[in-house]
Order: structure tokens, then sequence, then C-alpha cells
């Protein structure tokens, strides 16, 4: 490979989601559809937990930091794959594909966490209720999403780095809708044996540090749930859980599903149907989980609608 083909490639060009002609109409209405109720209903979480005074708790601020991360992700991927159903080449520059990967990676490696510590707050409500207020003071609350933050964005910038300072060969068409790191890899004519061995050794620092906390608090729930004597206690105890839980196997189950398949020439098919589910579906799910399954945001949604009517009449 000459040298020049090393060094020439400016900008990228994704293969988007199909390449057939009919299914463009339909499928982009419908992922516009899913997109636009994500956007609606993560920043109607943000807004209610951040406004509404019965909604000021340890859990719906885990919850609003949720919707945010959710809507984050989303947005840097919706918009742009939405663009490639209308234009025959889906450009997208060299610099803005590496934004893209960055907060990509930043607010999904983020989410893992959170979900981690609404495990933990579910926790310590079930099992330890009368040191609730004590145990997630505002201080640790902040602490249990800044730290997420920080360590995510740490990461984020060094696997974005690490790939974009590597060469790329004359072949510029990322085979996905965004810029993710195992179709930009397969780009790569540079060694990547190190590049991958980070990713290696990063997702299973973040596997280890985020399931078994998931994991551990949903068995010393379920153990603590079991030993109630009320059948009226197990239930809202059920109920409190019963959304935080459905999120996490939801999310944790794609992951899986994605990072767990073989290495072969269908790869790509099947990680584009992965990847739609958790940057599009999930962050349409997860406000829908919490606000249809959860009455105090469904009361406080209530009153927020009452308040608006009340204004504009």
């Amino acid at each position: 490979m000459g040298k020049h083909n090393l060094t020439v490639l400016n900008e990228f060009i994704l293969t988007g989601i199909t390449d057939r002609p009919e299914l463009q109409a339909p499928l982009f209405g419908l992922f516009l559809i899913i997109y636009m109720i994500s956007v609606v209903g993560n920043l109607g979480i943000i807004i209610l937990t951040k406004t509404d005074s019965r909604l000021q708790t340890p859990m719906y601020f885990f919850l609003r930091y949720l919707a945010i991360t959710d809507l984050g992700y989303s947005t840097t991927v919706g918009p742009k794959m939405l663009v490639n159903f209308f234009v025959h080449e889906n450009i997208i520059s060299y610099y803005f594909c590496a934004l893209q990967l960055a907060i990509f990676i930043l607010f999904i490696n983020s989410e893992l966490f959170i979900l981690s510590a609404m495990s933990y707050d579910r926790y310590v409500a079930i099992c330890n209720p009368l040191l609730y207020t004590v145990i997630m003071s505002q201080r640790t609350c902040w602490v249990l999403v800044a730290i997420p933050y920080l360590y995510s964005t740490f990461v984020s910038l060094l696997l974005t780095i690490k790939i974009f300072s590597l060469s790329f060969c004359g072949y510029n068409v990322i085979r996905h809708f965004y810029c993710d790191t195992l179709p930009l890899l397969s780009l790569l004519c540079s060694n990547t044996l190190e590049i991958k061995l980070i990713i290696l050794i990063l997702a299973a620092f973040d596997l280890i540090s985020s399931f078994p906390i998931v994991l551990v608090s949903y068995l010393l729930i379920l153990a603590a749930i079991l030993k109630m004597k009320s059948a009226e206690g197990r239930r809202k105890a059920f109920s409190t859980c019963g959304s935080h839980l459905t999120v996490v196997v939801v999310f944790y189950g794609t992951l899986s599903f994605m990072y767990m398949q073989p290495n072969s020439s269908s790869f790509f098919d099947t990680d584009k149907l992965a990847s739609i589910f958790y940057t599009l579906v999930i962050p349409m799910l997860n406000p829908l989980i919490y606000s249809l399954r959860n009455k105090d945001v469904k009361y406080a949604l209530h009153r927020t609608l009452e308040q608006l009517c009340n204004i504009f009449t």
C-alpha cells in the first residue's frame, strides 16, 4: 500500500442501514417516530424529575441522568442516521466521525455504571430503608454519577485518540450507520493488536466493575423480599424494582448479543440490528417503562399537564 493512500483520507462514507430503495421511506418514517418518542420521553423525564417536588429523591436523581445518557447517545447517532435515507452518499468528515465516536462511547459507557448505581439505590431502599436517606445522601448520589462520567470521558478520549492516530487505508466506506469502534478498526492499515487489547481490557473492566453490582444487589433484594411476611410488602418491593430490572435486562441482553456473536462475514448485518436496538429502541423504551410502571412519574406528568392547561386557558 502506497504511503499516500495512508494519509489522504479526509472523510468516510456511511453505508447506512439498507441499500434497498423500496425500504428507505418506510424505515425513515419508523426510525423518525422512534427517535422523536425517545427525545420527548427522555426530555420529559429530565424536566419532571428536575421540577416536581415529589420526585426529588435519589431514585429519580439517577433516573434523570439515565435519561440524559439515553438522550445523549441516541442524538449522537439518530439524526445522522436519518439523513442517510435521503442522500446518495452519506458522507461524514474525518473529524466529525472522531467526535461522534467519542461522544457515543462516553454516553454508552456511562449507562453501564448509572444502571449499577440505580441497582445499589434499590438495594439500599429495600434492604436498609431506615438508613436510606443517610446512605444515599446527595453527596453520595453526585459521586455515583460524577465518577462514571469522568471515567467514561477518559475511556472515550483514550479509544478515540488511539484509533484516529493510526493509519487508515484508502478505502473509506464504513459498513455501518454511524462511526463505531469495530467498523473503524476494519479500515485500519496499521497493526491493531494494541488497540484491540486496550478495548478488551476496558470492556472486561467495565463488565467486572458494573454487572456484579447489579447481580449482587438484586440477589440481596430477592432474598429480602422472600423474607417479607406481608404479601402487600412483597408486591410493593417488586413494583419498586420492576422497571429498573426490565431496563437492565434489555440493555445487558442487547450488548451481550452484540459482542458475543462469532466473527463472520455476516457480522456487520447482525451488528446493525443490535446497534439499532440499543442506540434507538432502548432510549425510547426506558422512559416508557418508567412512566407506564411508575405511579409517581404518572402523577407528576398529570400535575404538570394540568398546570400547563391552567396557564393556557
